[in-house]
């Protein structure tokens, strides 16, 4: 009994092999600390024709409008593939660490048997001369082993930023396929729009090329008049069914996002409003908080911080308490009885005196791993900047854009109107009819093209400042048991950032 209590005064000792090594933790600053504002939003003249000053969290895409879009949208976290691989992979970080947090605690083991041992007796050549009944002796045996190492802790700490880390990135998947789905979703309907318009250009050609025919069947125009109308008609018709092909490859991008084979997805053509919601940015301070992929990599930063702390830890000796009790008896009955018993308790000590260097080249090695974080952890801060502040040009010019190109739109469809007048007048040539026209759609197109790049910018923007999601959304870090590892992490308050 002596000896357990020695042993037992020992336990307060052994986590300090693991826990008081490493360096304290204190998240990096990014290379340049968030301005008071962007850069983008210090313009006056910007103003959002229809403002949502707050993302709501969650169904950020809402703010468009779209039922079908909606009903797509809620498919993605459901049957998207690639979510249900980050999904595992987080699933699997959180069991590293219950299989880290098993060490924390005693390994019982148990052992038992039954070995039938004699002798022979008689003349060598006879088999049947071994005995079976008075020289055979037969032994049981039972015991049980306790080991416990407690010389984890860096490891658990290291475990749990890396599944807090992998959360995040599940998060960054999730709103990087959701986006990806709203550029689709709107590139589709864009595309829709365009084979209307394709379409009433077609009819309208085709009514061209009919009074053109006429009018050269009664010789008044030439033959080349009508050849320029069935040139621009054709050109049309082929406009139209390239985008058929643009429209299909949309369709099927959407049903991959949202976990479907292209066979068995469809979506009926609809109309789309002109009006593109506009958001803001916030705060800089704040997209911090609000990007799950600066918060992974923060994370990230933690847990190879937590592993120059198990680098350092191997200088250290290692503390492993063990005991063992095994029961011997050739007697069944009286096996348990304490005569049988054969038993050991203590703990033992284990550490490297010399290796060569390997030691100081993996603390090496582990310092080098958390100076390429942090630096990942900055770049990820400037890139998130800089994606806000692409989006916030991209809103603010693309609407100012839009504007004008509806002015020109009106112009060029104005001038096709005259030309056709003055045509039919006789007063100008129907060269000038085909150029107009031509003109005319082309404005059409690319006042389409930016009214695409309008949702493609909003929805940039949105993922640009990291949806409905908040650092507040992250799961806790694991405190790892003992008084004093305890009482510090909750006093730096890993998380929120």
């Amino acid at each position: 009994m002596r000896l357990i209590r020695r042993a037992l005064f020992l336990l307060p000792l052994l986590p300090l092999s693991g826990c008081l090594v490493g360096p304290d933790y204190d998240r990096p600053p990014p290379a340049t600390p968030p301005t008071p504002d962007y850069k983008e939003t210090s313009d006056s003249l910007f103003r959002p024709a229809q403002p949502r000053d707050t993302v709501d969290r969650g169904p950020w895409w809402n703010i468009y409008g779209d039922p079908t879009l909606e009903q797509l949208a809620a498919q993605v976290d459901v049957s998207n593939q690639t979510l249900k691989q980050n999904e595992a992979a987080y699933r699997q970080a959180v069991a590293l660490i219950r299989q880290s947090q098993s060490a924390l605690y005693p390994t019982i083991g148990y052992t038992g048997g039954l070995q039938q041992s004699g002798r022979g007796t008689g003349s060598s050549t006879n088999s049947s001369s071994l005995s079976a009944g008075g020289n055979s002796v037969a032994q049981y045996s039972l015991g049980s082993t306790l080991t416990w190492q407690i010389d984890v802790w860096g490891n658990i700490e290291s475990d749990s930023a890396a599944a807090q880390a992998s959360y995040a990135t599940l998060a960054a998947a999730r709103l990087s396929a959701q986006s990806s789905l709203v550029t689709s979703y709107y590139s589709l309907r864009v595309s829709d729009e365009r084979q209307r318009l394709l379409q009433a250009t077609v009819v309208a050609y085709t009514k061209a090329l009919e009074i053109v025919s006429n009018q050269k069947n009664a010789g008044t125009v030439s033959q080349l008049n009508v050849a320029q109308a069935q040139t621009q008609l054709e050109q049309t018709r082929a406009q139209l069914v390239a985008e058929g092909i643009t429209r299909a490859q949309f369709e099927h991008a959407i049903a991959a996002l949202i976990g479907k084979a292209p066979a068995e997805f469809s979506l009926a053509p609809e109309k789309i409003s002109d009006k593109v919601p506009t958001v803001e940015a916030g705060l800089p301070s704040a997209l911090l908080e609000r990007r799950p992929d600066i918060a992974s990599a923060e994370r990230s930063m933690a847990a190879a911080n937590a592993q120059i702390g198990v680098a350092v830890g191997a200088y250290y000796p290692q503390f492993t308490l063990a005991a063992s009790i095994n029961f011997t008896s050739t007697v069944l009955n009286t096996l348990l009885q304490i005569a049988n018993a054969v038993w050991a308790f203590g703990p033992q000590l284990a550490g490297t005196l010399l290796d060569g260097g390997s030691r100081a080249a993996q603390v090496e090695g582990a310092r080098a791993n958390f100076d390429k974080t942090v630096a990942t952890y900055r770049q990820t801060v400037i890139t998130a900047f800089q994606q806000v502040e692409d989006a916030l040009a991209q809103q603010r010019i693309l609407e100012e854009q839009e504007r004008v190109q509806r002015v020109a739109v009106a112009a060029a469809r104005d001038a096709e109107r005259t030309a056709l007048n003055q045509y039919a007048a006789g007063t100008v040539d129907y060269t000038t009819v085909v150029t107009t026209q031509t003109t005319a759609l082309q404005n059409e197109q690319t006042l389409l093209n930016i009214r695409l790049s309008r949702y493609t910018a909003s929805s940039n923007l949105i993922a640009a400042v990291g949806g409905g999601w908040r650092d507040s959304d992250m799961p806790p870090p694991v405190y790892i048991p003992g008084e004093k590892t305890s009482r510090e992490l909750k006093k730096k308050s890993w998380w929120p950032l």
